[in-house]
């Protein structure tokens, strides 16, 4: 059996996505001891790149070579508009956050944010598809897991269950299935670049998520 382009990308970059799932950030959720302020950095770190995200996979749509395509990608742009920044809005209301008081633009966050955003604008449809498939296959694999663990704080436990259930992984099984399907027929070469963006996201995301933990990373 030939093996699939997501597969490909899975087998050729698996310990640097096994080392993002089993990334510190993860295993402190698990175990239910994550403090509070590395959560609330996470928040603030995370709900600025939404923003970016959306930018993103509009500029995946602009790409898009079908209606298909386009239309899926609009319902993410919905999604990522009208509910997971209305997670972060309700959320630093909740627990009175102040965004500005925090320093994203500190190497770790500004290399994802603008890694990510460099990979579509610069590059095609299927550059953005391949590093929103290594972000959210990641985030889906590890917060399946987590799911099933006790998790105290209501918000984060309502943060890893929006990435474990059934909405997210279809976004997720959609972005796989659109790299097998450009797959087919693809050159090695293509192939290999792909699977190298997929594992370059991963170096970013391990990054991204040291940075809660940074002491330096509050200003005021």
């Amino acid at each position: 059996m030939i093996e699939t382009l997501s597969e490909q990308m899975l087998r050729e970059n698996e310990s640097v996505l096994e080392a993002m799932v089993n990334h510190r950030f993860v295993e402190d959720i698990k175990a239910d001891r994550l403090s509070k302020e590395v959560f609330e950095r996470y928040l603030v770190f995370e709900g600025a790149f939404v923003d970016t995200a959306i930018s993103i996979f509009a500029f995946a749509a602009a790409k898009a070579e079908t209606i298909a395509q386009k239309r899926w990608l609009i319902g993410v742009l919905d999604a990522l508009a009208n509910q997971q920044i209305s997670y972060f809005e309700r959320t630093f209301a909740e627990r009175g956050i102040d965004p500005s008081a925090f320093d994203t633009s500190i190497p770790e966050v500004a290399a994802f944010r603008d890694g990510m955003y460099s990979i579509s604008y610069d590059g095609g449809y299927l550059d953005t598809v391949a590093a929103m498939f290594a972000a959210e296959w990641m985030y889906w694999t590890w917060s399946q897991q987590a799911a099933q663990h006790h998790i105290s704080d209501v918000l984060l436990k309502e943060w890893v269950d929006l990435h474990a259930g059934e909405e997210f992984a279809a976004q997720a099984l959609w972005l796989k299935a659109e790299l097998d399907a450009a797959g087919e027929g693809m050159s090695e070469a293509e192939r290999s670049r792909l699977s190298m963006i997929f594992g370059e996201v991963q170096k970013l995301e391990i990054a991204f998520h040291n940075a809660p933990y940074l002491s330096n990373t509050k200003t005021g």
